[in-house]
């Protein structure tokens, strides 16, 4: 949004435009016979001829006589033959005249006129204007209009020569509304703690600047989506008290190659007149992903050239100081190398999803505005929430306070806190879809299956509820939530959890005598376990401590094989054994246990849902049996024979 005080190319078009504008409207005003000025003798004559058609008064003022007399005077021309001339339609050649009238001197002449008996029109002249002066205000007219539409709206962002103008919204840090505090981003208290000096330095550059010390230009924030990057970043300019750019790496792409370089030039012009300030580009992987050079026009593509203003901008021949840039990715390996590097962007700050303790952080945080019944226990929903994202807590929150509006309650009870996190992991309850007591019943054995092993199998997750009421896509659910942050797996557990995917299949064909659909995402899961143990994780036997992944960990391209078509063949073979091993051993304990898979599939027939605690009841016998009635839909085997 800079101003550019040359006299360019700009300027002379829009001056050529207005100079056209108004002489084509002079063109179109220029009367298309002459007008000839007659006196009052000449009048008189034409009068006594009868050459006068259609005069008409013009009268400049109300209590005066006082304008001029015009109309159209027959010029009675004739050729050399003394023929009267006329015009392409027969009639005789006409001329506008205009006569003077003077008030005080021009009594004879109307009286004159109303003697001849000649129609003559009054017609009064509301404005005081000239012909002349009209025109020259029409002009200036037209000058406004085309400042406004070149210059105005350039200045705006909206006009035609807009494309190269910064979108970068503006917020003043010393507005209370313009910037959080650190106080309202919770759950990175490590990503806090590393941009705090960057806030010191906006802060007192001074005492930096002494010692010799240079703030870093450019700060990289890296983590999964709905951690809290672009909070974090206004939290700085917010503590700061410093102007806030925040633009997203989109905006800088427009279908005319050169626009985005544009606007990152006058994006940061903006910000060296207001230094210190902040830069925020949220999403900078649209602009900033490496170069190839494979292209046509020799790898210049569009956003390689916003990339390389950006990297001039930040660490060029001119002095960036006091501007401080800060991105935000959750795809920091498709950067460019040269983005990256010190003096650019010298610092990564990864931001990772919230553990325990930043869970019942963001939770407490979120519910300052949400009244909660006194049952209600945060610090339980926090543990039953591993893997939640803020932003993913936030939205279990205002689940659970809709859900309770709806409900007509006065406060959000635990209950609907627990049901707002089932929601959220599983999707929502669909107890309308209409399924057969067959279709329930191989549901109920499925699920059973599944709760039984994952509650007798050691090293797998602990269990949460069972369900025979359709969520989301899956007609049933063996809910399990893990009681701390897991950051490493064992083998041990993913043995268990291929055993826990298997027993669903095998308690559908030991108790129907058939096998349904199902099992398709148990069976895609434990497949895709079993690969990742042998191909990444180095968990086979046969196989060792080697990698064999199709992808690389650092990039999302695939990668070519790295190993031979027979290698490709044992893998395979290794994949099929590791699974027929946990399928038998799931096997076994199904078979061991049938009654106890039977007393479950008819409680979760006749309850729809139970929670861990009656599962693991059941399974120590320390509930009464529940009889089986064939009227509830379960039945065994010898009936389905």
């Amino acid at each position: 949004m800079t101003k550019n005080n040359k006299f360019g190319f700009r300027s002379w078009l829009l001056i050529g435009l207005i100079f056209f504008a108004f002489c084509s409207m002079l063109k179109m005003n220029k009367p298309n016979s002459p007008v000839r000025e007659i006196n009052e003798l000449e009048f008189r004559e034409a009068v006594a001829k009868g050459s006068i058609i259609k005069p008409v008064i013009r009268v400049l003022n109300k209590d005066e006589l006082s304008s001029h007399l015009e109309g159209e005077l027959i010029t009675g021309q004739t050729d050399e033959k003394g023929v009267v001339k006329t015009d392409k339609d027969g009639n005789p050649l006409r001329v506008k005249f205009k006569l003077p009238l003077v008030a005080g001197e021009s009594e004879n002449l109307m009286e004159y006129l109303l003697e001849s008996k000649t129609p003559v029109k009054l017609t009064e002249v509301s404005s005081t204007f000239s012909p002349f002066v009209i025109q020259l205000l029409f002009f200036f007219g037209f000058l406004l209009l085309f400042y406004w539409i070149f210059y105005r709206k350039i200045g705006s962002g909206g006009g035609m020569f807009s494309f190269g103008k910064s979108r970068a919204k503006m917020l003043n840090g010393k507005e209370e509304k313009a910037g959080n505090s650190f106080d309202d981003v919770a759950g990175i208290d490590e990503a806090k703690e590393e941009v705090q000096e960057i806030v010191e330095f906006l802060k007192e550059p001074e005492s930096f600047q002494k010692l010799g010390g240079r703030i870093p230009k450019g700060i990289l924030l890296v983590g999964p989506p709905g951690t809290g990057k672009t909070l974090l970043a206004k939290a700085i300019a917010g503590e700061a008290k410093v102007p806030f750019f925040a633009i997203s790496g989109s905006d800088f792409e427009e279908m005319f190659v050169g626009v985005g370089a544009s606007r990152m030039r006058d994006m940061f012009a903006e910000a060296k007149k207001r230094a210190p300030c902040i830069i925020f580009i949220d999403e900078i992987d649209s602009i900033g992903m490496k170069r190839t050079g494979t292209s046509a026009m020799g790898g210049n593509h569009a956003y390689e050239q916003t990339l390389n203003t950006m990297l001039v901008e930040m660490d060029g021949f001119d002095p960036n100081e006091g501007v401080i840039v800060i991105a935000a990715t959750n795809r920091p390996d498709t950067l460019d190398s040269a983005l990256l590097r010190p003096g650019r962007f010298d610092r990564q700050v990864y931001i990772d999803l919230p553990t325990l303790k930043g869970r019942l952080e963001i939770l407490n945080l979120h519910g300052r505005k949400i009244k909660f019944a006194p049952n209600t226990n945060l610090e339980q929903i926090a543990r039953g929430t591993p893997g939640f994202s803020g932003a993913d807590l936030a939205n279990l929150l205002n689940e659970a306070a809709l859900m309770s509006a709806r409900k007509k309650l006065e406060a959000v009870d635990m209950q609907t806190l627990e049901e707002a996190r089932d929601k959220v992991l599983w999707g929502r309850e669909r107890k309308s879809t209409g399924y057969s007591q067959t279709d329930r019943a191989t549901t109920a054995w499925h699920e059973a299956g599944h709760a039984l092993v994952q509650v007798l199998t050691p090293g797998t997750d602990p269990l949460h509820k069972v369900t025979i009421i359709p969520r989301g896509r899956a007609l049933g659910a063996t809910m399990s939530l893990p009681e701390k942050d897991v950051l490493n797996h064992t083998r041990t557990y993913f043995n268990a959890t291929l055993r826990v995917c298997c027993a669903g299949r095998i308690a559908e064909e030991l108790f129907t005598g058939d096998i349904s659909t199902g099992a398709s995402q148990d069976i895609a899961y434990a497949t895709h376990i079993a690969r990742e143990m042998i191909c990444r994780y180095g968990m086979s036997d046969k196989f060792g401590f080697q990698s064999f992944q199709e992808k690389s960990p650092f990039s999302p391209e695939p990668l070519p094989p790295q190993f031979s078509e027979e290698t490709s063949r044992q893998i395979d073979a290794e994949v099929k054994k590791l699974v027929d091993e946990a399928y038998a051993d799931a096997k076994r304990t199904i078979e061991e246990n049938k009654d106890k898979v039977e007393k479950l599939a008819n409680i979760l027939l006749e309850k729809e849902t139970i929670d861990a605690s009656e599962v693991e009841k059941i399974i120590k016998g320390e509930e009464d049996p529940t009889p089986m009635f064939n009227d509830t839909g379960v039945t065994t085997q010898d009936n389905l024979q």
